[in-house]
């Protein structure tokens, strides 16, 4: 089971959740992944979940707070920075739009709230204590993230001055596909979704992928816990299978079967 002890600059290094009912969503995910549970009190009347497998952090989750009414149960990406402020300066300057500027989470780390110039919403990390996830490569654990965004050249420009991200198109289609990779040094980390597969009015958004060995057992799993798919599994050839679903509370995620062994 790879360990990760540091994320590369630029590398989706959290994915956390925000829900209407979060001891549902503790009861959905650890029966669909196997995560075990670490709640951590956060004041007199709030927890802050951890995932983790194999004692390691995978994800966490939260309830969203009586200001957030409105907002929709969500999962929200983080990158690893190498100092928050400059990369929410950097934001700015890119046209990206910061909601919540830089701020210190205990001893954790810094982050901050952002939204690129199509609206979609990520966080940035800079990490002190701690670094984020600390395992990949087996079912459960974050495996790639896609953007889906009506503007799919400006979102471009915009990661790339932002984390010189290098997102090149797929060339492998033919027909072309319109879908492109995201690069991060030498690691591929993500894609920017063809807009002919956005459905009209959809919010951009960042949509989490997670590891599975058996996508349809994967899938038949979550159906059970009271998941609804959006897309049922599908084959990609030579890359893998994948299906499109929400949680209970309304949370879209992408399980993620990976061709190669």
């Amino acid at each position: 089971m790879p360990h990760i002890d540091k994320h590369q600059p630029g590398s989706f290094c959290w994915i956390e959740l925000a829900t209407t009912d979060q001891s549902a969503a503790k009861k959905f995910y650890s029966g669909l992944f196997g995560w075990e549970i670490n709640d951590m009190p956060m004041g007199p009347t709030e927890v802050y979940t951890i995932f983790r497998f194999d004692g390691r952090d995978a994800a966490a989750g939260c309830t969203l707070r009586p200001e957030q009414k409105g907002v929709p149960p969500h999962w929200m990406t983080y990158i690893a920075v190498d100092n928050a402020d400059a990369a929410a300066a950097r934001a700015s300057k890119a046209g990206g739009q910061v909601c919540a500027p830089p701020f210190d989470v205990m001893d954790a780390g810094r982050m901050a709230v952002l939204t690129d110039p199509t609206g979609a919403t990520f966080c940035i990390w800079e990490s002190k204590k701690s670094t984020g996830i600390g395992i990949a490569g087996v079912d459960g654990t974050l495996c790639w993230v896609d953007l889906s965004t009506p503007d799919p050249e400006r979102a471009r420009k915009f990661y790339t001055d932002m984390f010189g991200w290098k997102i090149t198109d797929d060339t492998d289609d033919d027909p072309p596909s319109g879908y492109v990779h995201i690069q991060n040094g030498e690691e591929f980390i993500g894609g920017i979704s063809p807009v002919k597969m956005r459905k009209p009015g959809t919010p951009a958004h960042w949509l989490p992928y997670f590891a599975t060995s058996n996508c349809d057992a994967t899938a038949a799993k979550a159906k059970q816990l009271g998941a609804r798919f959006y897309m049922e599994p599908m084959t990609l050839e030579n890359v893998g299978r994948f299906g499109v679903l929400a949680d209970p509370q309304g949370a879209t995620l992408a399980i993620f079967q990976s061709a190669r062994k």
